[in-house]
């Protein structure tokens, strides 16, 4: 199901459109969203982020931690989230190279519990993953390089900084031997994690 709609607001006399589209998945809260582009000879323009619009559709707006990273191809960093009371909101998007994206549903009480989805993230398509609390994510370098940014709606805590094993549902990774860290490899998987994540609608 797609949700569009147009914002307009007035700054220094002048009109300003903001197109967003937002594609909801088979997880519930976790949305596929595809800002609008603004290209000229010289290039091209994206806004990803903007208050109002955000509010409008419900979606969450308070980011006090940004980040990025840079990782070769054959990486898989994940699976990833942070324990409460620490969960957050996150919202990534990969602004160079190729990734393949994965969320998956670790609430306790959720229909979808258990189940993931993937994503292509890409410079080109320019698509951002808004993920809510009680999904863990990860993703595959599929690019020679590629840098995903990502925002986050707390403050990273090492504490509560967790995860799931990569290969411990059937995800369609497409690679038997991806690059992981020594702390990647050693999570648990996931029939053995208890979940502290409570769906709520």
């Amino acid at each position: 199901m797609w949700v569009t709609r147009k914002y307009e607001y007035v700054y220094q006399i002048k009109k300003v459109y903001c197109m967003i589209k937002i594609k909801t998945t088979n997880i519930s809260g976790c949305l596929e969203i595809f800002p609008e582009i603004f290209n000229d000879e010289r290039g091209f323009f994206i806004k990803t982020f903007h208050q109002d619009i955000f509010l409008q559709h419900g979606l969450n707006v308070h980011y006090p931690e940004e980040f990025y990273t840079v990782s070769y191809y054959g990486v898989l960093r994940g699976l990833h989230f942070q324990l409460p009371p620490f969960e957050h909101f996150k919202m990534v998007h990969c602004v160079l190279g190729e990734v393949l994206d994965v969320v998956v549903d670790i609430r306790i009480g959720s229909s979808t519990y258990g189940q993931f989805q993937t994503f292509h993230l890409s410079a080109e398509k320019r698509n951002i993953i808004y993920i809510p609390p009680g999904l863990a994510h990860g993703f595959l370098v599929l690019s020679d390089y590629a840098i995903l940014l990502y925002k986050i709606s707390t403050m990273y805590s090492q504490q509560h900084d967790s995860g799931i094993l990569w290969n411990s549902l059937d995800i369609p990774w497409g690679i038997s031997n991806p690059i992981i860290s020594k702390r990647d490899s050693q999570l648990l998987p996931f029939s053995q994690f208890i979940s502290p994540f409570k769906f709520m609608e």
